[in-house]
């Protein structure tokens, strides 16, 4: 196994007079060579605060943890020579360049200036940076500087590499390319711990993952795994209020074997939703309770959160820059 945790905890002191916040909970996590492991969950759930425990930039307060072969807890400098590790904020300064940030990173993992020197040319070209390698950061785009982020987490080779939040602020068409950019880390050898609150992302780039909330985890396997705990169809109706009434009249009734609320929506999980909608709509109608909408699909991560939490991970508010516990 590439990590391996057992009752990972970990706890901050409390603003004023509120005690200490649980921020992680007892995490047992096993991820396995070569896999993109990822970390799914709301804003302040506890993933940047475990992955940085992970990382060693925080130290547990409790559990024990094996990473890329080294134990956490005893061994954090082999720890950190194994790993690579790229933070939300990402490290690129304005007045360098790719090159020249590279470079460093190399000498302070110990190589020569000529060592680093060559290093840096592979990564370039690996990550194909050649384009703007020589320029300032400060021209950069925001896919540029994440690019050169994930090259300077990877420029010592390292066995387990660490993004947290990849993504964030980038638009569709860099977010693309830096999933590209993540399959390649697999391609070269190494295993990739992602956390993330997109659930597209989780689904297209994640071998397996753990869906995190208020510091346990709640979830964990494949997405198709997770996605078929919730077996048949999933019908969301949106409501012009009257949602507890509406609740009530479906959620016994035979061909509803669960229902969730979210807002002004409800979520039923039925069989066949083809067959499921007329009768609904037929209840409904016969109590005049109207509806604005009414969408039939498979089940999603989302669904598997709101399944497990009792809430929906869409309606979490957008990661802000320097992330959440």
């Amino acid at each position: 196994m590439m990590i391996e945790t057992r009752g990972l905890r970990k706890s901050f002191r409390g603003r004023g007079k509120t005690g200490t916040v649980d921020a992680v909970r007892g995490v047992d996590l096993s991820v396995g060579e070569g896999e993109i492991f990822g970390f799914l969950g709301p804003n302040g759930a506890g993933k940047t605060t475990t992955l940085r425990m992970l990382a060693t930039l925080l130290q547990p307060d409790g559990g024990e943890a094996m990473v890329a072969g080294a134990d956490l807890r005893t061994q954090p400098g082999e720890v950190r020579k194994r790993i690579g590790y790229v933070s939300q904020g990402g490290g690129v300064w304005d007045d360098s360049t790719a090159r020249e940030e590279l470079e460093l990173q190399a000498r302070l993992y110990g190589m020569t200036k000529a060592e680093a020197r060559s290093r840096a040319e592979a990564v370039i070209r690996a990550f194909q940076l050649e384009s703007f390698a020589d320029r300032r950061a400060r021209t950069y785009s925001g896919g540029q500087r994440r690019r050169v982020d994930i090259a300077l987490g990877c420029v010592h080779r390292p066995r387990l590499v660490f993004l947290d939040e990849p993504t964030t602020g980038l638009d569709p068409q860099s977010r693309a390319h830096m999933w590209d950019e993540v399959r390649r880390l697999r391609e070269m050898g190494m295993t990739v711990f992602i956390t993330t609150h997109y659930l597209d992302e989780a689904d297209a780039l994640c071998d397996r993952l753990a869906i995190m909330d208020h510091g346990r985890i709640v979830a964990e396997g494949t997405p198709a795994q997770l996605k078929r705990e919730i077996a048949g169809d999933v019908v969301t109706l949106g409501l012009n209020g009257a949602g507890t009434t509406a609740r009530k009249l479906l959620e016994g009734e035979p061909y509803v074997r669960g229902i969730e609320s979210v807002e002004n929506t409800l979520r039923l999980y039925v069989e066949v939703g083809a067959a499921a909608i007329p009768q609904i709509l037929r209840r409904l109608d016969d109590q005049g309770i109207a509806l604005h909408s009414v969408e039939l699909h498979r089940p999603s991560l989302d669904d598997v959160f709101l399944a497990k939490t009792g809430r929906s991970l869409r309606d979490e508010p957008a990661a802000t820059k320097g992330g959440n516990r």
